[in-house]
């Protein structure tokens, strides 16, 4: 029997990687992964410790996020964004930033139903997109200017009309870009189209001050945040979004009756986490040190790294439908694994991707392929 036309999943972008990974294997030592952004470095010792309570284990988390968790977020808007929302109101937990990435375009469309199509960065993280389709939405991507910012006076009347939504990302994955979010809002307002923000590498802000939509007002607005990147804690999904009350209090309705909830032992450290700066600037260091790091050791290969304006990504220029053959040349090379630029898009094709995510083990090991002194041998 055939199972008709449905919906396949294409492949997910990184086990396209497989052979290339088998290749950086083979090195003395094994691979350095730098093709995902996953965080390396242990959490602090107050969060692992807070998420061993055992009062907050006992019973069904708030879906909402507890007073204490919210509180920690607002506070810290405040605090490092210097903006001010309400937290009984205005703010909401979520399981990581993916699952509410993925899942906004489906909600959004069953609050409105006339509308749906998802405008998204044409360079950016694949969830965007993979958000619509799932949803039965059209993904629509939003041209970038010469800056990777988004373009948004070359998207089709069309679909501006039809739109449910525009993501932004700022810092950007994988450019690196600051988005100007004051004019993202401004067009949004103007046409009727929710701006949704994520903003999960505003810590990791290189040129400037950190910045955040909501600086812009609440109304129409959500900024998406998460402890995954800040705190090293992608493994135990926690964040949150913030903004147009109406829209917060809508999602906080939905994402009550599909039994999305953070764990209360995640929220308990969720909190500790949003309050501790040190531990941030602590890491704020250590990935400009790592940039540094691996932009020499590419620099040894004949690619030039630039320094990006935000986010802890190398977003490398090669010649025209050359990504793939330095995807391979670097993992026979030096043994490091890094994304072809597809991955974010077809405007990205002619980049690679660097994610400055390995040890510092990792990183004396690359230097030493390439023929650098370490960063323990530097001082």
């Amino acid at each position: 029997m055939s199972d008709g036309a449905g919906f396949r999943p294409p492949p997910y972008p990184y086990d396209r990687l497989d052979d290339v990974r088998r290749t950086a294997a083979a090195h003395d030592g094994g691979l350095v992964d730098l093709s995902v952004g996953t965080p390396v470095d242990p959490p602090t010792a107050a969060v692992l410790a807070a998420m061993a309570d055992a009062d907050a284990a006992r019973s069904y988390p708030a879906s909402i996020g507890t007073a204490e968790y919210r509180a920690a977020a607002a506070g810290w808007l405040d605090r490092r964004l210097g903006v001010a929302v309400d937290p009984s109101t205005e703010v909401a937990a979520c399981v990581g930033t993916k699952e509410l990435v993925v899942g906004l375009p489906h909600w959004l469309r069953l609050r409105r139903p006339g509308r749906s199509t998802v405008l998204y960065p044409a360079v950016s993280y694949p969830s965007y997109a993979m958000g619509a389709t799932l949803a039965g939405c059209r993904a629509v991507p939003v041209p970038m200017d010469a800056q990777w910012r988004l373009d948004l006076g070359a998207v089709d009347p069309a679909d501006v009309a039809d739109a449910l939504c525009v993501w932004v990302n700022s810092p950007g994955n994988p450019t690196g870009a600051l988005e100007d979010l004051d004019a993202v809002v401004a067009w949004g307002r103007a046409n009727d189209v929710v701006v949704l923000s994520d903003e999960c590498y505003v810590e990791f802000t290189w040129d400037g001050d950190p910045a955040t939509v909501l600086t812009s007002g609440a109304t129409g607005v959500l900024a998406v945040h998460s402890l995954s990147k800040r705190s090293n804690l992608a493994g135990v999904r926690c964040g949150f979004y913030a903004g147009d009350a109406e829209l917060v209090d809508y999602l906080r309705e939905v994402r009550k009756h599909a039994g999305l909830m953070v764990p209360g032992g995640v929220q308990r450290a969720g909190a500790v986490a949003w309050g501790d700066d040190d531990h941030v600037e602590e890491g704020r260091r250590r990935y400009r040190r790592r940039l540094e790091r691996v932009a020499a050791v590419l620099a040894t290969a004949g690619l030039d790294a630039p320094m990006p304006s935000g986010a802890f990504y190398l977003w490398v220029p090669v010649a025209p439908g050359e990504a793939w053959r330095w995807a391979a040349r670097l993992a026979e090379a030096l043994g490091m694994v890094v994304s072809p630029g597809e991955f974010y898009g077809p405007q990205g094709a002619d980049h690679l991707r660097v994610a400055a995510v390995a040890s510092d083990e990792g990183l004396a090991l690359l230097e030493r392929r390439a023929g650098l002194p370490t960063g323990a041998e530097r001082g």
